[in-house]
């Protein structure tokens, strides 16, 4: 436990009194010198000893207490709550499912952020009351919000937000939120951005690919119209108007079946990894040539895929993490499309 005469205050800084309170308590914590559950001074003790007034002092600790670094037990006092790293800027970052994309985001984030700052994950599986419960817990606590709002409806089918999601995420102060891959946000504002325009992403990047795509005779997208993780909607907008523009003949499947009916010159734009496997396994099996019989182009670039030589369209999740990271450390307000591409290999 400190005493009241290990809070410092300089009298000849323009920093306010109450802030100069609330860092030296943090510095104190920091160190080490108050671990969790350590009583801290009463706001008696250091209003006496710093000579400054109780409202001076309540501030400072309400203050604390509105970030969870300390909390009051009726009739005994101010205690230490959170010791994690708390000099440091905090974030809260909330995203909607642990795909290997998701945590790509958070990994470059973290990365971009490196000692400045610390970050702690939650994980709310695209469900709204996971969602809202998530932040409303932990308003006041951070000194950012980074969230990926993505929902699903009775029907598994995909919501960017609900009444309820926007009236929470308007309890954040607003120069404290950035929101990641979603745009159709009916918020105001100085809130940061940074989104994928599904429709026009995919339909720039299909359109990249037209010389290519023109060997083909029809075009087939697999998208999950019911999924636990449910896709934007208009990820096939996209495609449909580029098959409509283009005069592609085309088709739309929830999944690759077992034993499909492939026949030559298709080609398939699958979004899930384990449709993409059948599919690839199905096309071995049948002795077809990738990029020659069958064409494939998969939505989202890993490693594998890189590996595999499959085409991809895809977004940077690194760059997006980055840039979270980038408008966070420079106190940045920004609505920023993110990169997408079309990246070429030999499966089309």
């Amino acid at each position: 436990m400190i005493k009241a005469t290990d809070i410092l205050v300089n009298d000849d800084s323009r920093i306010p009194k109450y802030k100069q309170v609330v860092d030296s308590l943090i510095s104190h914590i920091a160190k080490g010198n108050l671990p969790i559950g350590s009583k801290i001074p009463s706001i008696n003790e250091l209003s006496e000893n710093l000579l400054l007034s109780r409202d001076t002092i309540e501030k400072a600790y309400s203050e604390l207490k509105t970030k969870k670094i300390i909390t009051a037990v009726k009739g005994k006092g101010f205690y230490v709550a959170k010791t994690d790293l708390i000099s440091k800027i905090n974030v809260f970052f909330l995203i909607n499912k642990p795909s290997s994309y998701k945590m790509r985001i958070y990994n470059s984030f973290v990365n971009g952020l490196g000692v400045n700052g610390h970050v702690n994950l939650f994980i709310y599986h695209c469900d709204e009351s996971l969602f809202t419960r998530a932040i409303e817990r932990n308003l006041g606590a951070y000194d950012y919000y980074v969230i990926m709002p993505h929902f699903k409806n009775m029907n598994l089918g995909h919501v960017s937000a609900t009444k309820n999601v926007l009236e929470v995420l308007k309890k954040i102060p607003q120069d404290q939120l950035i929101v990641l891959d979603n745009a159709r946000l009916e918020l105001n504002g100085n809130y940061g951005a940074l989104y994928q325009d599904f429709e026009n992403d995919i339909y720039n990047a299909l359109k990249e690919a037209l010389e290519r795509l023109r060997k083909y005779d029809k075009l087939i997208l697999v998208y999950p119209s019911k999924s636990v993780f449910p896709y934007p909607k208009r990820i096939l907008y996209g495609f449909q108007k580029f098959c409509g523009e283009f005069n592609f003949d085309f088709e739309i499947l929830d999944e690759i079946y077992d034993e499909m009916e492939l026949q030559s010159k298709d080609v398939f734009i699958t979004i899930e990894e384990m449709d993409l496997v059948n599919l690839v396994r199905q096309v071995r099996a049948k002795q077809l040539v990738l990029g020659e019989d069958i064409g494939i182009i998969s939505y989202n670039e890993t490693p594998l895929k890189e590996l595999l030589g499959i085409t991809v369209i895809s977004t940077d999740f690194t760059a997006m993490g980055e840039t979270a990271a980038y408008m966070v450390l420079r106190n940045k307000r920004e609505k920023v499309k993110n990169v997408f591409s079309y990246i070429e290999r030999n499966s089309v």
